[in-house]
């Protein structure tokens, strides 16, 4: 971006033709600037311009405006506008451009737009908002406006915030009960199929092997009694199938007792 002109800029010579309003305002040297000035634009919706080195005058018709007479434009002028702007809470962003280079009068043109962080004050806790050709200060009802949006403005911040970490930790919690669900459904398949086997060599047994089969028994009643415990913990979030799997499970276990009972006592 250009910051240096041999003349004057057409936005310039645009304020130069408007009297002193809500968005320019005309200071004959840097001195003659305040830091309330530079609250009042930077509080105001649509920021202002301050052109330095600018003196006022009356037309023939009665109307004022501002015409050239040019003011210190070094690096002391300039850090003095800065100094202002840091000075002000919070600080206030300023664009300085140097103009009208090429004669013997030239100015400074500064740039300060509507601040993001309202309401801006001075170090003297001074509030002050541009109105028509003048600033003035600000009225409680507008401070408590300008609060109570920020705040609000905060509050949806945080808001949103939360629940896209909360959407977040969800996808997670859900991915982690899915793969854990899906390990549980391998587990009960796993063991159907081994309790079909059981089943199917049982019935192959000789009377004799029945006999011996005291320490099975134990083993499929404890086993049994895991499902049910199986069952209970986990009945709230597994899905039908699960449900369905571990109710077939415990039917066959009840099966495989019954028929050992049935052969045990036909065997005494």
């Amino acid at each position: 971006m250009q910051r240096e002109y041999k003349r004057l800029s057409q936005r310039t010579r645009h304020l130069l033709s408007l009297p002193e309003g809500v968005n320019v305002d005309f200071k004959r040297e840097v001195q003659a600037v305040r830091s309330s000035d530079l609250v009042a634009f930077a509080n105001s919706p649509f920021g202002g311009t301050l052109l330095i080195g600018i003196d006022e005058f009356t037309t023939r018709d009665g109307v004022q405006r501002g015409r050239v007479v040019g003011c210190e434009v070094d690096d002391k002028a300039r850090l003095t506008l800065v100094n202002k702007s840091t000075g002000c809470i919070p600080n206030i962003e300023l664009r300085i451009f140097t103009e009208n280079l090429a004669v013997s009068k030239p100015i400074l043109r500064v740039e300060i737009a509507s601040g993001p962080h309202k309401p801006y004050c001075t170090q003297r806790g001074e509030y002050a908002i541009r109105t028509d050709g003048r600033n003035r200060a600000m009225l409680p009802e507008e401070l408590l406006a300008i609060f109570m949006e920020r705040e609000g403005e905060l509050f949806l911040s945080r808001f949103r915030k939360a629940v896209h970490q909360l959407e977040h930790q969800l996808g997670t919690v859900s991915h982690a009960l899915s793969e854990g669900m899906l390990g549980v459904s391998e587990r009960l398949f796993e063991l159907d199929q081994q309790l079909q086997r059981t089943l199917s060599r049982i019935e192959q047994l000789t009377d004799s092997n029945k006999k011996r089969s005291r320490n099975l028994m134990q083993a499929l009643r404890q086993s049994q009694a895991g499902i049910v415990q199986l069952e209970n913990s986990i009945a709230p979030v597994i899905n039908d199938q699960g449900q369905h799997l571990l109710q077939d499970i415990e039917h066959k276990l009840g099966m495989l007792l019954d028929l050992l009972d049935s052969d045990n006592n036909g065997s005494h």
